[in-house]
């Protein structure tokens, strides 16, 4: 890997113009008209991509933005506005728009700023790679599209894309705070698509996280993402179709924590507890799983693609216990559910953009290690399904959900045999997490490549868990 220089400190005075005096003075007009709580949100985002397929690169891109955001609260109704045109004129007559959500003279100035220094150890960049060529980033595409494509003659159709982003923050409230924000964000992906006869099959595999182009050195070569595309793709050629019937399913580490984020974490989102529209929005305290079941959100894991040193509201994030052997234990917090509420924060205020305002997110979030072997989960199983990778899923307001998986696997007498493909998982959140029998010691994380899709808004995220025994689960395939 190239040696690439230590970036300069970004600040948004020299791109902008804007002073933390200017920013108080935009706080104020904001609460001109009676608001109870002012938020000016700066962003610049600089992000690149190239993609392969057909032997050749694509397509690629560069891109970057920036802008501004302004909220205001009144009581329990929020005004928004934002804009692109960070001309005095233009800011002014965004901050009267959000403004606008209240009508009256003012009750409150705002503070005066006071800058807070963030711990940003946790992102991992040690080889930028917004800094670096295009051609190095476009080298690791075709190491990835090459191992793919050469892994056996069965792969007729290889798809490879690398995907980078620097994003600056900087978020101002009328409370004094002042906090900044440079979250590096990087990730390799392979599609391999492999044929037999009339057969076609696709496998996937990827990495990164908030980590530089060193990542693809020391931790996760192109050439071993390529060859697990492949291999995914090629398993699926000899998969038999899925069992159908309520059976004993075994959750693979890792890849598996997908259900949970989609099954479990959405519906421990403080607004849709606020808002009733959760099957847990009234069972704090209460039991909702076996014993084994812990289950956290953590936004301070060093590299991984759902961290952040501070959430979108200027909040610093704190690792939050959700489930705790099996009872409710807490909910993920954004400053509005927070104070309405009356809960403490917790750092999970996310947007996609300066267009958007925060709302509650996941960011990591897994179900914890428990005492079990894998090995030992295996052998307690004389006749079920382990489900390896989803393909996504869905999940109703009930908690009751139907995943796809990708790949799977027949378990025959305490062993993995024949591959599976065309299964479903389905069932209920609450039932799910009573019936989790063994909770292995070997956690592990997803493939650092996801993103979580709520109320219009994207954000990067990540997922995991150990091995696990739900002890009868319904799958869907054929008979």
């Amino acid at each position: 890997m190239n040696t690439i220089a230590t970036p300069e400190p970004f600040r948004f005075e020299d791109r902008t113009g804007l002073t933390p005096a200017d920013l108080g003075r935009i706080l104020d007009l904001a609460l001109s008209s009676g608001g109870d709580f002012a938020e000016v949100f700066l962003e610049y985002r600089q992000s690149s991509s190239a993609h392969m397929e057909d032997d050749i690169i694509k397509d690629t891109s560069e891109n970057m933005s920036l802008g501004l955001g302004i909220r205001v609260w009144s009581g329990e109704t929020t005004g928004y506005g934002y804009t692109n045109d960070l001309s005095r004129e233009k800011i002014e007559r965004t901050a009267r728009s959000a403004a606008a959500v209240s009508a009256g003279p003012a009750k409150m100035r705002a503070l005066d700023l006071r800058e807070s220094v963030v711990d940003d150890r946790l992102y991992r960049a040690l080889a930028p790679a917004y800094l670096a060529a295009f051609e190095t980033k476009i080298d690791l595409v075709r190491r990835a599209y090459a191992a793919c494509q050469k892994a056996d003659p069965a792969v007729k159709k290889v798809k490879a894309s690398i995907q980078d982003l620097i994003q600056h923050v900087l978020v101002a409230n009328s409370e004094g705070l002042l906090v900044r924000d440079s979250r590096p964000l990087l990730k390799l992906t392979c599609v391999g698509i492999a044929e037999r006869g009339t057969l076609r099959e696709y496998g996937y595999s990827g990495g990164g996280g908030r980590v530089g182009l060193e990542y693809f050195d020391r931790t996760l070569s192109p050439e071993t993402i390529g060859i697990e595309a492949a291999r995914e793709a090629l398993d699926l050629l000899d998969a038999c179709d899925a069992p159908a019937g309520e059976m004993p399913v075994v959750l693979a580490p890792g890849h598996a924590g997908v259900l949970i984020h989609e099954a479990v974490g959405h519906l421990l989102e403080a607004d849709f507890t606020r808002k009733k529209t959760s099957v847990f929005w009234n069972k704090g305290g209460k039991r909702v799983g076996a014993p084994g079941v812990t289950i956290y959100d953590d936004p301070t894991i060093s590299g991984s693609r759902g961290s952040y040193a501070v959430d979108d509201e200027g909040t610093i994030p704190q690792k939050t216990l959700l489930v705790e052997k099996g009872v409710i234990r807490g909910l993920l917090q954004d400053k509005l559910s927070a104070h309405l509420m009356n809960r403490p924060l917790t750092g999970h205020g996310r947007r996609q953009d300066y267009t958007d305002v925060p709302i509650p997110r996941m960011a990591n979030t897994y179900i914890d290690r428990g005492e079990y072997d894998p090995e030992e989960i295996l052998r307690s199983v004389k006749k079920g399904f382990y489900a390896e990778r989803f393909t996504g899923g869905q999940v109703e307001d009930s908690g009751k959900f139907t995943f796809s998986v990708s790949s799977g696997w027949l378990i025959e007498d305490g062993r993995r045999t024949a591959p599976v493909k065309q299964a479903t998982l389905i069932g209920s959140n609450v039932d799910i997490l009573g019936k989790v029998e063994m909770v292995g010691s070997d956690l592990a994380f997803g493939l650092q490549t996801g993103t979580c899709s709520k109320e219009g808004q994207d954000v990067p995220v990540n997922d995991g868990c150990p091995t696990l025994k739900i002890s009868a689960m319904t799958v869907g395939g054929r008979r």
